[in-house]
């Protein structure tokens, strides 16, 4: 196929702070990204896992369309905002091109190295090579087009509450674990990998319930997890663990039914919140059923901790 023939890109590359990364992505990603891709400018020290940068560079890619010029002024029009919101931040800057068809195989293998996440949870990508040690548990994820990899801060922070939730709390016999807006599915697997021997996992987008189906048979726990194409609020299967890494509108859309579903004495781990947002989530979410456990949190980003009360019906 010739280039003129290939399906036209915009290409939309941003230079900014780490600490805008998670916002970025997720915002272009809202905007209608079909890939993005997070890369550290400054060279990376020696070790088992990469330093975090302060300064790093976002690529997203959009088809070219109608659509594109609007794309482009909303974009510009966010960096604005992040420009008032965060004043002492270097200011974004915003290059955009037209390209052909890419390669989405190899941006990714460019950009996702394994990375530590927590104490004893690795995630690394299916291609990478990486010796465990004894108590490492090793997540392979082949991420395809779907969000997900233990990059951004707010995966990380629900890898943490997972981990500490199932490890510490040895009064629960047999976890049964919700993860809504899976992506492609690292924090259903982590729980399996952890223990709990019945996890849904949970997306309305087709193609990352494709990806999490196969990532859940890479790490050998396909017979623990059941991923489903559905809406969350189709879900009626009572779960004394749930994880809805997802926005602050759809957090605050689903508080009601997520709380339903949460047995007595579960825990609801609800993260992807930007600091802005935490006093509207804590507003909704400190409800007469609900106590807050913990609070985990990441550059500008919150993650939640919740229980359910022992008498909630």
């Amino acid at each position: 196929m010739t280039e003129k023939e290939q399906e036209k890109w915009l290409k939309v590359e941003i230079s900014a702070g780490s600490e805008l990364m998670d916002a970025l992505g997720n915002f272009l990603t809202e905007t209608g990204a079909q890939g993005v891709f997070q890369e550290t400018l400054e060279p990376q020290s020696p070790g088992d896992f990469p330093e975090l940068s302060n300064c790093e560079t976002i690529k997203a890619y959009f088809p070219q369309d109608v659509r594109s010029e609007k794309r482009i002024a909303a974009i510009a029009g966010y960096l604005e905002s992040l420009k008032e919101i965060f004043p002492d931040f270097a200011t974004p800057v915003l290059k955009t091109e037209i390209i052909p068809d890419p390669d989405w195989g190899e941006q990714w293998k460019k950009y996702f190295k394994p990375i530590r996440v927590s104490n004893n949870i690795i995630v690394k990508p299916t291609w990478e090579r990486y010796t465990p040690s004894s108590r490492d548990i090793v997540i392979e994820i082949d991420p395809g087009m779907a969000f997900g990899t233990g990059q951004h801060a707010s995966t990380r922070m629900c890898i943490e509450a997972l981990e500490d939730i199932i490890m510490q709390d040895r009064t629960v016999k047999g976890w049964k674990v919700l993860d809504v807006g899976c992506g492609t599915g690292i924090l259903g697997i982590t729980a399996a990998r952890l223990g709990a021997e019945d996890v849904i996992c949970l997306d309305i987008d087709k193609k990352a319930t494709e990806i999490a189906r196969e990532n859940a048979a890479i790490n050998h726990v396909d017979d623990r997890i059941t991923v489903v194409d559905k809406d969350a609020m189709t879900i009626n299967e009572p779960r004394n663990l749930i994880i809805a890494n997802l926005t602050s509108k759809l957090l605050l859309k689903l508080r009601q039914h997520l709380t339903h579903l949460l047995l007595p004495e579960g825990y609801l781990i609800i993260s992807g919140i930007i600091e802005q947002d935490a006093r509207d989530i804590e507003e909704d979410f400190w409800a007469a059923q609900l106590t807050s456990s913990r609070v985990i949190k990441e550059k500008e980003w919150v993650c939640y901790v919740l229980k359910k009360k022992a008498s909630a019906a």
